[in-house]
């Protein structure tokens, strides 16, 4: 008889222990599978989210400016040589080296304007691009879709005591107001936005823009090398980044994946301790059966080889159920838990491989004191047992 038949008998004999074993490992795996699939799929979601909402790179024209004060007191700032930048010069991003990582490019062009006796700023946006920014926008009415729509922030409706529908007279062009935006706290409550074509010929400003706001992916690649590649595409604007925005989302995606490997790690050492309390009970109630072995010549390495044969076995079943059951319970758990409808789950083949190891891993680590202890055991004393 070899020493795998044994452990295997072994097995079939105590059929309630050992599955009692196989689903306390098993539910362990398939915890530490499912948060860390649903980590990865969330924070992928999660950072794809992060990435549109909002900008983290600016383009502003470049200029030379000159601060006044004497005495102490300022007297102001004084600009001068101050570039425009052109509209056509905002297709050279997309020929930057890391063009896939933009997500959105949104020129605006500013200006004053008078409206009902009241100076307003105007900004001319792309509605599409600028919607998407700015997805935390609300809109009471309906969105700009047409050349003459244009969309008020709060406080710029309650000067111009107008309301969504309402038509209002520009230069001698009537336009109508698609909608209002909730109250932000920001300088959008103040702005009159209308379309960027619009704005530009009100404005005079045909084929220029005053400012570009670039949505990148800051997971993709360094912010810092984007904002020196769209510098060398456009040499007459100034590019900086926004790195108060890239920190804070790149730091929050680390806390919530600390906190998931923490919870793993509570499960793994969890999962542990039922191993060893249920192999330490196993080889206890066959105390005598081990000095069988003993008294027969069975040496001590053949004893911890039986009993770890036996853990290895349990494991790598609980591991590949594990794995089973963690992917099965993220994927019903994913729509609940992702921001997007559209999330999708994240088949690592480094998950099955590790979960599996790990519950070998764990199975054999948490066996070899048990091991340990059957084969010390003396096979007089247990003999005495029969």
């Amino acid at each position: 008889m070899k020493l795998h038949t044994i452990s295997i008998n072994n097995l079939k004999r105590r059929k309630a222990k050992m599955a009692f074993l196989t689903i306390g490992l098993m539910v362990g795996i398939a915890t530490i599978v499912t948060l860390v699939t649903l980590t990865r799929s969330m924070s992928s979601d999660i950072e794809r989210k992060m990435d549109e909402f909002g900008a983290n790179i600016l383009i502003t024209p470049q200029n030379n400016g000159l601060s006044m004060t004497y005495g102490g007191i300022s007297l102001g700032g004084v600009t001068f040589d101050q570039r425009e930048i052109r509209e056509e010069d905002l297709a050279k991003i997309k020929t930057i080296t890391n063009h896939k990582n933009i997500s959105a490019v949104s020129p605006k062009v500013l200006g004053s304007i008078k409206i009902k006796n009241h100076d307003v700023l105007l900004v001319g946006v792309n509605f599409e691009y600028e919607l998407k920014m700015k997805q935390w926008w609300k809109i009471f009415g309906n969105e700009p879709k047409f050349e003459h729509d244009i969309l008020l922030g709060s406080d710029a409706s309650k000067v111009l005591n107008v309301s969504p529908g309402d038509d209002l007279i520009i230069k001698g062009e009537t336009f109508k107001v698609a909608g209002v935006l909730d109250q932000t706290g920001s300088q959008d409550d103040a702005l009159v936005f209308a379309g960027l074509a619009k704005a530009q010929k009100l404005l005079g400003k045909e084929g220029k823009i005053s400012m570009a706001e670039v949505a990148a992916l800051c997971s993709g690649c360094p912010i810092g090398d984007m904002v020196t590649q769209i510098a060398e595409k456009i040499p007459d604007a100034k590019v900086t980044a926004i790195q108060q925005v890239v920190e804070g989302r790149l730091k929050t995606l680390d806390q919530f994946k600390r906190f998931s490997y923490a919870m793993a790690g509570v499960v793994v050492f969890i999962g542990s301790l039922i191993v060893f309390v249920t192999m330490m009970g196993s080889v206890n109630e066959r105390t005598t059966e081990i000095g069988v072995f003993r008294a027969i010549g069975f040496r001590k390495s053949h004893i911890m080889r039986i009993i770890l044969f036996e853990a290895a076995l349990v494991s790598l079943l609980a591991g590949f159920l594990g794995y089973a059951v963690g992917m099965g319970g993220a994927k019903l758990a994913l729509p609940f838990m992702a921001e997007s409808k559209n999330a999708h789950l994240v088949w690592d083949t480094t998950v099955a491989f590790g979960s599996i190891g790990l519950a070998l891993t764990l199975g054999l680590l948490a066996s070899l004191y048990p091991a340990l202890h059957a084969s010390k055991m003396d096979p007089t004393e247990a003999l005495r047992a029969l």
